[in-house]
């Protein structure tokens, strides 16, 4: 038994030894397999064809990518309200979280229902409900017309206006602050108070404490919170494709990338062109993931 047990194969051994483990984890491959990585080769070997939905998909090498460069302009505008979009609501979303959550770290009483309320948005935001909401708020009959008329301003449609409208969904995207917040309120309670007493000895003010002490220390946690969020923000769609009507807005002010890949994928069905189009975000967002986890060696610091 020995003998037959030695030379039996690899893959047997493995199994053996780990098939309790491998049948638990089944159905989470299966899931994988079926729904994430046989799509995405499948993507993949479209973003080099001629597909509409309806013929066979025929090969055409690499025009979709040569057309997507060099041939459409909506594809470099999608591109440029993208990147507003995540450059100006990811950094301000993070400051408005980390704000909160040193506020509410200063044990205020009802902390529990701060901290849900300040959280429902985050649960909330991506809705449809919401984004119609938001639609109806900065109208031009909206409230927020209705805030700015005793003070002399005329009523102004924020989300047609292709000079403001990028801007309310920015705000939307703040207004989500609830997730980050939560991760940055656990990071603070981590920080040891030894640290702020032994700066307060030596004379330094909360500022000093704050950028010197804080900031430091919650350093891991600001990453990771600028990653998900970075990530989060260029796959928004939601609130773009119901504030703008579907169509990107006026000046296609609010043409998300995502929003332009949906309408040439399901409304013109050139879904090898937007197969393409997708590929071609992965590799933004894995070229600026990538460019993040190499800059923060320069600043963040971790216990080690």
């Amino acid at each position: 038994m020995e003998r037959i047990s030695n030379t039996s194969s690899p893959a047997l051994r493995l199994w053996n030894k780990n098939k309790v483990a491998l049948l638990f984890l089944g159905p989470w491959l299966i899931g994988v397999i079926a729904l994430s990585l046989t799509p995405m080769i499948i993507s993949l070997y479209l973003s080099f064809t001629d597909y509409d939905m309806i013929r066979s998909a025929s090969f055409i090498g690499l025009d979709n990518y040569e057309r997507m460069f060099f041939n459409d302009a909506r594809f470099r505008r999608s591109l440029e309200v993208t990147f507003r979009y995540v450059g100006f609501g990811v950094p301000l979303e993070l400051m408005v979280s980390l704000s909160f959550a040193m506020l509410l770290s200063k044990g205020i009483k009802g902390l529990s229902f701060y901290r849900a309320m300040y959280y429902i948005p985050s649960l909330l935001g991506g809705s449809v409900a919401i984004s119609i909401l938001w639609r109806q708020i900065f109208g031009s009959q909206g409230l927020v017309n209705m805030f700015l008329g005793p003070f002399g301003v005329d009523p102004i449609s924020w989300v047609t206006n292709p000079g403001y409208s990028l801007y309310t969904l920015i705000i939307l995207r703040v207004w989500q602050f609830g997730a980050p917040m939560i991760i940055f309120l656990a990071g603070l309670k981590q920080i040891p108070k030894e640290l702020y007493e032994a700066a307060h000895i030596d004379g330094s003010s909360s500022r000093q404490a704050f950028f010197r002490i804080t900031l430091p220390m919650l350093s891991p946690i600001i990453f990771f919170n600028l990653i998900m969020q970075t990530v989060s923000a260029f796959q928004a769609f939601t609130p773009a494709f119901i504030v703008g009507g579907g169509e990107g807005g006026v000046l296609d002010s609010i043409l998300f990338y995502t929003l332009y890949l949906f309408e040439l994928g399901f409304r013109h069905f050139r879904m090898g062109y937007a197969s393409a189009l997708a590929w071609f975000l992965l590799i933004i967002i894995g070229l600026i993931t990538g460019l993040l986890f190499v800059f923060s060696r320069k600043w963040v610091h971790y216990s080690d």
